[in-house]
């Protein structure tokens, strides 16, 4: 009787860590330094419209890209192209998407919650908008 405390103690102790573990979602190689993508321009003549993707961002939750839609100089549309798996990354894109176009700028809040995502998502966005002028 008295090691079945002990053995009780130290088996709930070993199994805390087994059920706290999370996988990783997805394995990503960290790149050197990728080449500033060249920004598309629309096919109709005379529009400014021009839909530019910044680069992916490797963040410890998983990969973030962004693709802007410029018309002009103005922000019109903002899409994801890569996001991690994760319900706070999930809940928190339209926020960030909705203030970069009420921003017109990466200048945007971090969301709560998914800080390491919406820093990736300021990183991507900062990029394309930079290389817009490309």
């Amino acid at each position: 009787m008295k090691r079945a405390l002990p053995v009780l103690v130290l088996t709930v102790a070993g199994l805390i860590p087994v059920w706290r573990y999370a996988p990783a979602q997805e394995t990503v190689t960290t790149e050197a330094a990728a080449p500033a993508p060249a920004p598309s321009v629309s096919a109709s003549p005379g529009s400014t419209t021009r839909v530019v993707a910044g680069p992916t961002v490797d963040t410890e939750k998983g990969p973030v890209q962004v693709e802007v839609t410029l018309d002009g100089d103005r922000i019109s549309a903002v899409r994801m192209l890569r996001q991690p798996d994760h319900p706070q990354t999930t809940a928190a894109v339209p926020t960030l998407i909705e203030e970069t176009l009420k921003a017109q700028s990466a200048d945007v809040d971090t969301v709560s919650g998914a800080t390491v995502t919406s820093d990736g998502y300021r990183e991507s966005l900062q990029a394309a908008l930079d290389a817009k002028g490309s």
